[in-house]
């Protein structure tokens, strides 16, 4: 119990936009669109892939992860986000702060596992079709979807009692509008080695480890395109992965970019540690269903169809 009997803020302070928190109410109206095509999207998506059955094969399994990883994602910024952007209510328990901080984490590191899966996906449709039905079973493609989740809870579990155990007198302020570990713990008056070493081995056990995994499934797909002989062909067989590849990007690119400032930022201005935590926050959830969309006929024919349902 003495492990935990340290000095903790009963609130932190969230941030906006440094220098400009009287002007921040007019990002009321910009922010509730993002959240709007975030969430409006994926329900539409998760609707769509549940109500056709052209849908129900691997592929618009993983895209329905995908979807519900975003919703999460963004339900659990939605409150602090809007509250500090719209009502300049910076205030947030410290408790609900750990709590915050362990959901947008274990999500993040949800989006990068079906991020693999999906990879995987698109490696077996491209190099070995005629197993396709076979490999990414029902059962296969619930068993993945369990170890991506119980990965994400299991790895980033231990994160709250991380920052639990140190006493946090330098500061209650942060540097964003939502809570994030890194951001924590440099508010502690304490030794954060241990804090720095287990992120640092969760970011490149788990995020490094996924993207170097996608990365090497597309050098095998890419391998195995280049060998069809027809143009059209290959076109088309790289057509099928023009989605994936950008939700990748979007995902990928800013959380690079906040963990990078985060680690080695020190002296970069605030509103840089602002808008990349921004970008990395509404990015992918605002881009993934309108990527999906346009890209994939499949899944525009399905939501005009569940639209047309709607309106008769």
């Amino acid at each position: 119990m003495g492990l935990f009997n340290v000095t903790h803020p009963a609130f932190f302070l969230l941030t906006g936009i440094p220098g400009l928190e009287s002007s921040q109410i007019w990002l009321a109206g910009p922010l509730c669109v993002m959240y709007a095509v975030a969430l409006g999207g994926k329900a539409v998506i998760l609707q769509a892939v549940r109500v056709e059955p052209s849908l129900h094969e691997p592929m618009y399994y993983f895209l329905s992860l995908l979807s519900f990883s975003d919703v999460a994602m963004s339900m659990a910024t939605l409150p602090t986000v809007l509250r500090t952007f719209c009502l300049n209510a910076r205030n947030i328990d410290f408790h609900a702060c750990l709590i915050q901080m362990f959901l947008i984490h274990s999500f993040s590191m949800m989006e990068s596992g079906i991020l693999l899966a999906m990879s995987f996906d698109r490696y077996v449709a491209i190099c070995d079709p005629l197993r396709y039905a076979t490999v990414l079973t029902n059962e296969v493609i619930a068993g993945m979807g369990l170890v991506v989740i119980a990965r994400s809870f299991v790895t980033l579990f231990p994160l709250p009692f991380l920052i639990k155990r140190l006493p946090i007198c330098r500061s209650n302020v942060l540097s964003h509008s939502y809570c994030l570990h890194p951001d924590m713990m440099k508010l502690a008056c304490a030794d954060i080695t241990i804090n720095s070493i287990y992120g640092l081995f969760v970011l490149i056990s788990t995020f490094g480890m996924d993207l170097l995994c996608i990365f090497l499934s597309y050098v095998l797909i890419l391998r195995s395109v280049m060998a069809i002989a027809s143009h059209e062909e290959r076109l088309k067989a790289l057509n099928t992965c023009v989605a994936h590849i950008l939700a990748v990007l979007a995902f990928y690119v800013p959380m690079i970019g906040v963990s990078t400032v985060h680690r080695f930022g020190k002296n970069a201005p605030r509103y840089i540690h602002v808008v990349l935590s921004n970008v990395y926050l509404f990015v992918p959830p605002v881009l993934n269903p309108l990527t999906y969309s346009a890209k994939t006929k499949e899944i525009r024919r399905a939501i005009v169809r569940v639209f047309h349902r709607i309106e008769m």
